[in-house]
This record gives structure tokens, C-alpha cells and sequence, in this order.
């Protein structure tokens, strides 16, 4: 009997094992996922990778020869606005990074000797408004 009794656990204790190794939850965990864990990490690092760029834009702009005499000439100290351009929120940041661009894409496609006053005064607006807004949120 107590041969018996040890085959009858053993046989029930492999039936419930192989019922709980074959659950539906365990069978559903090693289907694909919907999204993959790569696609959830790209999407995770876009916005910083879309920051990054955008301060790459208006550093660039910052930093040409023209925009430093046009900085010079409104005493506006490069190194305040580079720090200032680092704390600016992301949506203020877009912004003011879409108008060098596009200040940027007017100066390529015609005119490359130098930049015009408008373009000049542009580039001292968004400068004193980079500067005014860390001010501001001060």
C-alpha cells in the first residue's frame, strides 16, 4: 500500500505540475508582445533626441559669424544666451529652434554673402527672448 501511495502522489503531482507549465498566462507570455520592447525605448528617447537637436539649432545659429556681430552689437553676451538656451522648456525650445531653421534655410537658398538687417534683427529678437523667458521663469 504504501508503494501504491507514493505512485498515486507522484501521478498527481506531474498531472497538476504539466496543468500549471501549460497555463494560458505562461503560453501568452512567450507570444510577441504587441510593441517591442525596442520600439518602447525609441519612443522613449525621442523627445531628448528632438531636444538635443533643437538646441543643436540655435546654438548653430548663435555661434555664426553674423549672429556674433549681430549679438555684439545688441550686448548680448554669448556665454548668458548658450546657458539660457539650456534651460529653456522643450515647447519654448521648438519654437525658437523652427525660426533659426528656417532663418537658416532662407540664408542657404540665395542669399550667401551676408545676412540682411531683418535676418540680423531676427537673430537679436529670439536672442533677447531666449534670455527675457529665463528671466521670466526665474
Amino acid at each position: 500500500m504504501n508503494v501504491c501511495g507514493k505512485w498515486c502522489r507522484c501521478v498527481v503531482a506531474l498531472g497538476l505540475l504539466s496543468c500549471f507549465a501549460l497555463s494560458p498566462a505562461r503560453v501568452q507570455a512567450q507570444e510577441k508582445h504587441v510593441v517591442s520592447v525596442e520600439d518602447l525605448n525609441r519612443d522613449v528617447a525621442r523627445p531628448a533626441e528632438t531636444r538635443q537637436a533643437n538646441e543643436a539649432a540655435l546654438r548653430q545659429l548663435f555661434s555664426s559669424a553674423q549672429a556674433q556681430e549681430a549679438l555684439k552689437s545688441a550686448n548680448v553676451d554669448y556665454n548668458k544666451l548658450d546657458k539660457a538656451v539650456a534651460q529653456l522648456s522643450d515647447e519654448d525650445t521648438a519654437k525658437l529652434a523652427a525660426r533659426s531653421r528656417q532663418l537658416q534655410e532662407n540664408f542657404a537658398a540665395g542669399r550667401a554673402g551676408s545676412l540682411s538687417d531683418r535676418d540680423l534683427l531676427i537673430i537679436v529678437i529670439i536672442a533677447v527672448l531666449v534670455i527675457a523667458l529665463i528671466a521670466v521663469l526665474r
